[in-house]
């Protein structure tokens, strides 16, 4: 490990924020373990499939996709710091870090114009004011029931607790449409469906 300090504290500062947005790839979700369900998906994998959804919801509602994939890439970029607090740990959690101070945090030593993008869009998801926000929570519930129903077509039938609480908190109706058609699609029909598709004649 070299111990010399680099001349550019601002490319430094960045490069030192994407060694931290790398953590998320170890930090476990952590209400899976609530449900009996050993290691589960991490916190870059439910942001990285939040986005995907967030980019096809916001297709849908007539948002900007971009944007929205970014606040879902971005939502939960300061567990890094803080790990995966449940719903019911928050409620023992006496200091409960707002996630814009983290980030600004995260983001101190980064060229001015990270920081910006950064706090911007991590504003813009907690204020949930924007269509761009409102398709972003809805793709983070959105990947919860759909990682819900995967657990339980492996035999984990603990998870409808999940379920329901984010089909309560959905918001747009592209969401609850595509939610209720997942509640009825078997996990793997991508599989017979591309099967279907390639023996077809061109």
């Amino acid at each position: 490990m070299s111990d010399r300090t680099h001349d550019d504290p601002e490319a430094a500062g960045t490069a030192a924020l994407f060694y931290e947005a790398g953590v998320l790839r170890r930090v476990p979700r952590t209400g899976w373990g609530y449900d009996g369900i050993p290691g589960g998906e991490t916190v870059a994998e439910h942001s990285h499939r939040a986005a995907v959804i967030g980019a096809a919801l916001a297709a849908v509602e007539g948002a900007d996709p971009g944007r929205t994939a970014l606040l879902c890439v971005l939502h939960d970029l300061h567990e890094a710091r803080t790990g995966d607090l449940t719903p019911l740990a928050k409620r023992y959690v006496a200091f409960k870090a707002d996630p814009r101070d983290v980030t600004a945090d995260q983001t101190a030593g980064a060229h001015p114009a990270v920081r910006d993008v950064l706090a911007g869009a991590v504003d813009e998801f907690e204020s949930a004011d924007s269509a761009e926000a409102r398709c972003a929570h809805d793709a983070d519930k959105l990947d919860c029931i759909i990682a819900a129903l995967e657990y339980r077509a492996q035999g984990h039938t603990a998870v409808q607790g999940k379920i329901d609480r984010c089909l309560a908190a959905l918001k747009t109706a592209s969401a609850r449409r595509i939610a209720e058609a997942a509640l009825t699609t078997d996990p793997t029909s991508w599989q017979q469906l591309f099967a279907t598709t390639s023996a077809a004649p061109r």
